[in-house]
């Protein structure tokens, strides 16, 4: 079983205490309603009063007191951040961490723990781990790096690139690398595209309005360390541009820059008809 790792002021102490111990003068004390914590902890002196503040704080609190259990528990339903006692009754708490770390890459996993020796820390931060609290623990700075771990995850799914895009009639999903064009009478037809097709386009459409120097276009495509001439970069140009019925004269989907390079113009309008398509509701 787990030491007890909270500070004895606040174990034994009624709720209201314990809450009263969490809020810095200056925080808000707002969590996602949906916010879905696993706790994976074998002691009850601990898991009790922590399970209790994190409710009062908003947070679906969900425990499991073995390693297998929480395996099978991310398994079952990912949560949105794990606690996690590295001293397990069944599992050590090193290994818990790195199967878990393996199947869900991005789960935010702090690890509980009263081996507070240095390499104990790098130990754990290698197995995985994003965040390292040692026993004794206060819940009010718990319950902050569990808020900080949490807005670096937000931050990082928000900056995220979309996975699709949309402008000038095409429909460019990036994960699923599919490419749609509606034409001029609203038919919506799926299209092919090579490889570096789909990726000149996608890297024109992630900044609509922007010139990008032939120079930019061809390192981020081709190759970072490309030099030479940049003729692939119009037959490519060319290609696409019919294939996404860019046919007006001149053309107003990818933007000829004099001298520069290229830009994606969203608002332009289809012309025609995609040739070697059919029309698709997906």
């Amino acid at each position: 079983m787990a030491d007890n790792g909270i500070k004895s002021p606040v174990t034994g102490a009624d709720d209201q205490v314990m809450e009263s111990t969490l809020r810095a003068p200056d925080d808000t004390g707002v969590v996602r309603t949906s916010t879905a914590v696993l706790l994976v902890e074998d002691d009850e002196r601990i898991s009790e009063p922590l399970i209790r503040v994190l409710r009062s704080e908003g947070f679906a609190v969900e425990h499991v007191d073995g390693g297998m259990s929480a395996i099978d528990s991310v398994a079952g339903a990912r949560p949105d951040l794990v606690l996690l006692d590295l001293t397990l009754p069944d599992i050590d708490g090193l290994d818990v961490c790195r199967k878990i770390r393996a199947g869900h890459p991005d789960l935010p996993i702090i690890m509980l723990t009263a081996r507070a020796e240095e390499m104990d820390v790098i130990v754990g931060l290698n197995a995985g781990a994003d965040d390292y609290v040692a026993k004794p623990f206060r819940l009010a700075e718990l319950v902050a790096r569990i808020r900080a771990r949490l807005r670096t995850v937000d931050h990082s799914t928000a900056s995220a690139p979309s996975g699709r895009l949309t402008g000038a009639g095409i429909e460019l999903d990036s994960d699923a690398r599919r490419c749609f064009v509606t034409d001029s009478r609203g038919a919506r037809a799926e299209i092919e595209l090579t490889t570096k097709e789909f990726d000149l386009l996608e890297l024109l459409m992630r900044q609509p309005g922007v010139t990008l120097k032939r120079e930019h276009i061809m390192s981020a495509v081709w190759d970072e360390n490309w030099w030479g001439s940049t003729r692939t970069l119009d037959t490519h140009t060319s290609t696409l541009r019919r294939k996404i019925l860019d046919d007006t004269d001149p053309p107003s989907k990818i933007v000829t820059v004099r001298g520069v390079g290229f830009r994606f113009d969203p608002s332009a309008l289809s012309s025609g008809s995609p040739s070697g398509t059919s029309p698709t509701g997906d």
